[in-house]
């Protein structure tokens, strides 16, 4: 697959092939499907947690006689029915982290990278940097691109000047190539990468 190159001012800088063991894929939505949630499970805190009856801080004396009083038998005051008891079955902190093969996580992110080929949804850009870190003039050659809902995958490390003004943008994402994931890649509608990005990418897989 060949792509012509732009600037970031929307110019013509040449043209870039990518490999078609990357990008060039049937998507399965199984597979991305199974990824999103191995990476949405992996970010939960998991320390949501709420008292039991035995934590709870009340007398555990009998209310009231067990016979005679016509009214239903209770011991402690602490049980999950009254009003400052402990919480039946509650939250308790713990991991809800899933596991899932490395071979497949890889195979994932190919199959995220060709649905954004197979879309049309890819841009490779020369290289993404600013002379001054202002958000209007990053947002402004975006919509000179045509985009608004974005993730700009550069190379080892993100210029301080483009990180700093993507940061107020809502729907623009500016990661380094360690940190490309399927979830960001799905969540928005463009895919910008750079020439670094893609060389850093053909090498991973190679």
């Amino acid at each position: 697959m060949e792509l012509t190159v732009k600037t970031l001012d929307g110019a013509d800088a040449g043209s870039v092939t990518l490999s078609d063991e990357i990008f060039g894929l049937e998507p399965r939505a199984d597979i991305l499907h199974r990824c999103v949630t191995w990476q949405l499970a992996r970010r939960q805190a998991g320390t949501h947690r709420t008292k039991g009856r035995s934590e709870i801080n009340r007398t555990s004396k009998k209310m009231y006689k067990q016979k005679g009083t016509g009214n239903a038998r209770h011991g402690a005051a602490s049980a999950p029915q009254f009003r400052g008891g402990g919480r039946a079955f509650g939250p308790v902190v713990r991991s809800h982290a899933i596991d899932m093969p490395k071979k497949v996580r890889a195979l994932a992110l190919k199959h995220a990278l060709s649905s954004k080929a197979k879309a049309d949804q890819i841009i490779v850009l020369d290289k993404v940097s600013l002379d001054d870190a202002k958000t209007k003039a990053l947002k402004d050659r975006f919509e000179k691109l045509g985009i608004a809902s974005v993730l700009v995958i550069d190379g080892a490390e993100v210029e301080a000047n483009v990180a700093l003004a993507a940061r107020n943008l809502p729907y623009v994402d500016v990661l380094p190539i360690q940190g490309i994931n399927v979830y960001d890649i799905l969540r928005r509608d463009t895919l910008v990468l750079t020439k670094a990005a893609v060389d850093a990418l053909e090498a991973r897989f190679k």
